[in-house]
């Protein structure tokens, strides 16, 4: 069910991601068009993703897609970090930095290939993807330092693939309620 009420206080002012137009009126920056103005009720359907699925389908869908670009990075990290040695906590860092760039690049090269401005695409999925992987980050590495997979000495190490394996579900559970949250919000974009 839809509420009208929402849709009509995000209407009545600037878009968080938009600008007035020339002629005054609010515009909004999607995944699919650089911007639009603000949906009329003839739209409406459109706009809020009818055509994708359920509100739990298409969370379930941002949050697996925030997922393979977390584990990407967060693997290249963890990898880098355990066969140098550097330690827990840089480790930690260098795969929350890198699950960072993973994450944003397979956000952004969707909207790039469509046509978008790298600038334009980075606007529209900025704030709801830094909030996605924080939170998944933050599980993630927490499940992986408690199951001791950080900590290994080799990636060979099945503890380091087991703390990997236990972490990616764990990343999902916490970002799963938060992608919900932010696509029913609009701070996130259905754009993947």
């Amino acid at each position: 069910m839809h509420d009208h009420a929402h849709h009509d206080r995000a209407s009545a002012g600037p878009a968080p991601h938009g600008s007035a137009a020339p002629d005054g009126q609010a515009t909004r920056t999607t995944c699919h068009h650089e911007a639009t103005a603000p949906p009329s009720h003839a739209s409406h359907a459109h706009h809020h993703g009818a055509n994708l699925g359920s509100p739990m389908r298409l969370a379930t869908s941002a949050t697996i897609h925030c997922l393979t670009g977390c584990a990407i990075g967060e693997l290249v990290g963890l990898a880098i970090g355990v066969s140098l040695g550097i330690g827990v906590w840089p480790t930690m860092l260098l795969a929350t930095v890198l699950a960072y760039v993973s994450g944003f690049s397979l956000g952004l090269l969707p909207l790039v290939r469509r046509g978008m401005s790298f600038a334009q695409a980075l606007r529209t999925i900025w704030l709801g993807e830094a909030i996605s992987i924080g939170v998944m980050e933050i599980a993630m590495n927490f499940t992986d330092y408690h199951m001791g997979g950080i900590a290994t000495a080799s990636i060979l190490d099945p503890m380091f693939w087991g703390g990997f394996a236990v972490a990616l579900p764990a990343g999902f559970i916490a970002a799963w309620p938060i992608n919900w949250w932010l696509l029913r919000r609009e701070i996130k974009q259905p754009c993947h």
